[in-house]
């Protein structure tokens, strides 16, 4: 999938949103990639998947034995990863304050995961979860994303696969351009950002 036809699929699902926001971040952006809207369509989930399962290198694929994502904004497309790569999908999430794995999740002690998110800017949720699934015994051998906004400079600490690269300017709260100070900024994210 080229990053038009990515693209594409975001807007023809309305997510795609233009104004001021407030990333999870903390930055601030005109730009705001609303995946649950692109994921919402669960045969449009599957293809993005599916494409995004074709970046991994065959040596990567193989090795994987569970896929993980954060919660909220990974969940879809982690377990829609997991049905591409055909193994168990689960997902950590934050019921204070640090990501852990619940609802009866478990990883076997050295099981390879696959890191799976919908959006990465600055990596930080990536390697809080990272951190978590290594607490809980796995093994991160890499990560994937729908989109990386990080303008190729997130380090993760493994290797890195994103289907598409989309660098939308992001801006810390005193760099903000003129244009978006004047507009109060809308958080549409699902957690509060730091």
């Amino acid at each position: 999938m080229t990053e038009q036809e990515v693209l594409a699929e975001f807007r023809a699902s309305k997510a795609l949103l233009e104004g001021h926001f407030l990333l999870s971040s903390g930055r601030h952006s005109a730009h705001y990639l609303q995946c649950a809207r692109v994921l919402m369509n669960p045969e449009r989930a599957g293809r993005l998947a599916v494409a995004l399962a074709a970046t991994l290198p065959h040596d990567v694929r193989k090795q994987i034995d569970k896929v993980v994502s954060p919660a909220m904004g990974g969940v879809i497309i982690g377990q829609e990863m997991g049905r591409a790569l055909q193994v168990d999908a689960m997902f950590v999430e934050r019921p204070t304050g640090t990501f852990e794995l619940r609802r009866g999740f478990e990883l076997d002690p050295g099981d390879r995961v696959l890191l799976v998110e919908d959006v990465i800017t600055t990596g930080k949720s990536s390697r809080e979860a990272i951190t978590a699934i290594e607490e809980a015994g796995g093994k991160v051998i890499a990560a994937a994303s729908l989109v990386d906004r990080s303008a190729g400079t997130v380090d993760l600490g493994v290797p890195y696969f994103p289907l598409v690269a989309i660098n939308f300017p992001t801006y810390a709260p005193d760099e903000l351009p003129p244009e978006l100070a004047a507009t109060p900024a809308i958080k549409p994210g699902s957690r509060v950002a730091t």
